[in-house]
């Protein structure tokens, strides 16, 4: 379940921002995979005509299409800009699914993805919600030249509130053994969402001139060759 008003999702909503829209050009025809989170990606309203994709039909609105990701019911080299934002870890194989998703780019066009980061922080929440992998900057860099890419900016996002992270990840492990495992996000008060907030503002003070180091997300953004 989708929680659009969650700090999370406001915080990873700015830093997408951020990190696409400078690269997003005019795009006449844009897809989104794996819409079901797309309150999270509002700012690309009106940026050309959106499609959206994904197996939950809720998730859809008229005129999207259910169909998986790694068989898209579209022509070679169909849209623009393809975002796939938290979908490559749900998808396996891994290379079919990168293999999909530039397929349906057009030559010169655009491919922007977010994945989970770092594969000791597997915990029961990626199981649960049908993650296959969670990925390191390179490894990700990896996937997207394999199929012939060429990267322009990568980073990580979430540095800010890093610690937290991983101590919530170690807290998810103690959680389990002891049989109180749950996919929601952990409750937080007004004050802590203030905090965390602000904390996710140092980050896009940075990502605004550059890259992180280090953070609970990766971001990339890469071009099809002409």
């Amino acid at each position: 379940m989708h929680h659009p008003d969650y700090w999370w999702y406001r915080a990873r909503s700015e830093m997408l921002r951020i990190i696409v829209e400078p690269e997003l050009g005019d795009p006449e025809r844009v897809l989104d995979v794996g819409s079901a989170d797309g309150p999270s990606v509002g700012w690309m309203n009106g940026r050309g005509t959106r499609t959206a994709i994904d197996l939950d039909l809720a998730a859809l609105s008229p005129g999207d299409v259910q169909a998986s990701a790694l068989a898209m019911p579209f022509r070679d080299g169909t849209f623009d800009v393809v975002t796939a934002f938290d979908v490559l870890e749900h998808l396996d194989p891994e290379d079919r699914a990168v293999e999909e998703l530039v397929r349906v780019v057009r030559p010169g066009g655009r491919l922007f993805v977010a994945v989970p980061a770092y594969q000791w922080a597997w915990s029961d929440f990626d199981r649960d919600i049908g993650h296959y992998r969670r990925y390191t900057k390179g490894r990700l860099l990896r996937a997207l030249r394999a199929q012939g890419l060429e990267v322009q900016r990568a980073t990580y996002i979430f540095a800010g509130t890093f610690p937290i992270f991983a101590a919530e990840r170690i807290s998810r492990r103690w959680r389990r053994l002891e049989g109180a495992a749950t996919t929601e996000p952990p409750a937080v008060s007004a004050l802590q969402d203030r905090v965390l907030t602000g904390l996710c503002r140092l980050d896009e003070r940075v990502l605004r001139h550059g890259g992180l180091p280090f953070g609970s997300s990766v971001v990339a953004v890469a071009t099809k060759p002409a």
